[in-house]
């Protein structure tokens, strides 16, 4: 039994969650079977068990509006994965962008069609200020694909909840899997040579967020929190590849109020290699995540199998990573009322963040006793080669 991804993100080119998933979901399920990836870039790898094709894109000549470039190059390279001679016995797909591959994998070269759930285009809609009316496209692919797929990963109960609630399908062709961890990747780590490299001071405790620059991840509530923060710790914030030239001048202008009130924020623009996340994640006093829109929330689980501390907003696939008053807090996102994907009362939400993170900065023995739960619940409940063994036996009922 063989398997083909179709993915936008797979390494060198990652920037999000789901290129970390498809990454070493990849690796790990190459030891079960045969696991081919085709995805948007220049790769071309042949390993045992694993080969790797990128599907490059000339868009000179587009003439549309440029907000529909990716959409347009989405559709152009989904047809190149399947001009490409395909044989497999299961074409899996991640994120939206490879949907329409897939969907043309399991019609014209009849095998089952899965489809892991990074996130859901109706649950963000501020990716119209990225698409434009590409937006529009990018819900009707991935309803299409979902609605017709012989199985729906969900990274979460809560993602599971969605996608039913959202979409025609069936609850069992719905499984739950979860996001994985490599313990032995992310693990603590005493070096402390990216802090230098980037202008942390190792000697003063500081707290982290690492993400893009995007609604969903909420990172513009942290730094309204800022001021609501106590002296005597950095605020390191490693975030880069903003959706929209927009947002990133918004963050540009927020931040710089932050540090002008505070000369100990750091921003870190740069996407950082796993080293260096690593090195950030070990010495950071908490791990701060203020998502608005999380299926699942990797980023927390790689803070804590780094044996760090997490204050999290209680949405979506965090709330069963994070375990609150065992992990770390969890921090309700008010009640949505005209639009569900921003907090009715932001500076309530921005306080709220202050006081959880304000606690455990006080606070060195909880911290510690937070960051060695959250290293054992990694360890036991979200490694990779559970996660490959429960994929491959999903393909083997299809």
């Amino acid at each position: 039994m063989k398997s083909l991804f179709l993915t936008n993100e797979y390494p060198p080119h990652i920037y999000g969650g789901a290129g970390v998933h498809v990454q070493y979901l990849s690796r790990e399920l190459s030891k079960l079977m045969p696991v081919e990836v085709r995805c948007f870039g220049d790769q071309n790898s042949a390993g045992k068990n694993l080969s790797v094709l990128g599907f490059g894109l000339v868009s000179g000549a587009y003439t549309c509006p440029k907000p529909l470039h990716p959409v347009l190059g989405a559709v152009q390279r989904c047809l190149d994965f399947n001009t490409t001679d395909i044989r497999a016995d299961v074409v899996h797909c991640h994120t939206w962008y490879s949907h329409l591959g897939g969907i043309m994998a399991k019609l014209n070269y009849g095998i089952p069609l899965v489809v892991t759930v990074h996130s859901l285009e109706p649950l963000r809609p501020w990716k119209r200020e990225q698409l434009g009316g590409g937006y529009d496209f990018s819900c009707w692919i991935e309803k299409t694909a979902l609605e017709m797929a012989d199985a729906v990963i969900a990274v979460s109960e809560e993602t599971k909840r969605d996608v039913l609630r959202l979409f025609h399908v069936d609850p069992a062709r719905v499984p739950v899997i979860y996001n994985g961890i490599d313990p032995e990747e992310y693990q603590p780590v005493q070096s402390q040579c990216a802090l230098r490299r980037l202008g942390v001071n190792p000697h003063q405790p500081y707290i982290l967020f690492v993400g893009r620059i995007t609604r969903q991840k909420g990172i513009i509530h942290l730094v309204n929190a800022i001021k609501y923060l106590d002296p005597g710790f950095q605020i390191v914030l490693c975030a880069g590849a903003p959706d929209t030239p927009e947002i990133a001048a918004e963050m540009k202008q927020a931040v710089a109020a932050a540090q002008r009130a505070r000369p100990d924020v750091i921003w870190i623009e740069e996407m950082l290699d796993n080293r260096s996340k690593v090195e950030l994640y070990s010495h950071a006093g908490v791990f701060v995540c203020p998502s608005i829109y999380e299926p699942f929330g990797i980023i927390n689980l790689e803070a804590m199998a780094c044996g760090t501390a997490v204050v999290a907003s209680a949405v979506g696939g965090i709330r069963e990573v994070v375990r609150h008053g065992e992990t770390g807090y969890l921090v309700a996102v008010e009640q949505m009322q005209e639009s569900p994907f921003e907090p009715v009362q932001p500076a309530r939400f921005a306080r709220d963040l202050a006081v959880r993170v304000n606690e455990l900065m006080a606070d060195p023995a909880k911290r510690i006793a937070f960051g060695k739960a959250g290293r054992q619940r990694a360890l036991e409940v979200f490694s990779w080669s559970s996660i490959a063994r429960q994929t491959r036996d999903l393909y083997e009922t299809l």
